[in-house]
């Protein structure tokens, strides 16, 4: 396999030291129960990691403007996407390592194909704030159809944009017993409470950077 790796990255949010996004496995910055109901709900400081819907496979045609299926030339996808992540510090280091896999049409002659992709760190589930564009190189061996590459990334998120305040977590952590006057009250009701769990929670974005004509051609075919 060819690893890919992208390096340094200036963050647009001042909060968020971006070298590369990248995902997280770990759980456990709180764990919240609610009295009587039994539902445990476990947050962690560490980015989540995705692929955005449409932006998991690439397909490359042979006249590049046709869409018919008889001129696809080489499609590839993303997968594997896994993370590990150091929440110790007091920056929130996290990798991300993905897997792409291309099949090309015509196999007689050795070639490579570079597939540019996207790490991004979202935060409150829509705002982008901070994107890294990185590529992938293949190499397809002559008689060979398939060819495979590892993506590689790492980021740091200071702990204290991904920390709630210690006003929410009180009010997520308190012990309800039934009968209480806020027992039955859900404190994510509260729409400042929300505001500041969304806040704190970042995604990792991870897909290939397509083109207009790409991203209309994955959600219409």
């Amino acid at each position: 396999m060819n690893p890919a790796r992208v390096t340094s990255y200036r963050p647009l949010a001042a909060a968020l030291i971006l070298l590369l996004a990248a995902g997280c496995a770990r759980t456990g910055e709180i764990d919240v129960s609610r009295g009587g109901a039994g539902i445990t709900a476990v947050r962690s400081v560490c980015p989540t990691v995705a692929v955005p819907a449409g932006t998991g496979d690439v397909t490359l045609f042979d006249p590049p403007a046709s869409r018919t299926a008889s001129a696809i030339d080489t499609v590839a996808t993303i997968s594997n996407v896994r993370s590990t992540c150091d929440d110790q510090g007091s920056d929130v280091i996290t990798r991300v390592t993905f897997d792409v896999r291309a099949r090309r049409v015509r196999a007689d002659a050795p070639r490579d194909v570079t597939l540019p992709y996207f790490i991004a760190i979202t935060r409150g589930g829509s705002s982008v704030v901070a994107k890294r564009l990185g590529q992938v190189a293949l190499h397809f061996d002559a008689g060979q159809p398939v060819a495979t590459a590892t993506g590689e990334a790492t980021s740091a998120v200071a702990r204290s944009a991904a920390t709630l305040p210690s006003e929410v977590r009180d009010r997520l952590t308190k012990k309800r017993k039934a009968g209480d006057e806020d027992a039955a009250l859900d404190p994510l009701a509260d729409p400042q409470v929300r505001t500041a769990v969304a806040s704190a929670s970042f995604e990792a974005l991870v897909g290939f950077q397509l083109t207009p004509d790409q991203l209309k051609y994955n959600a219409t075919r």
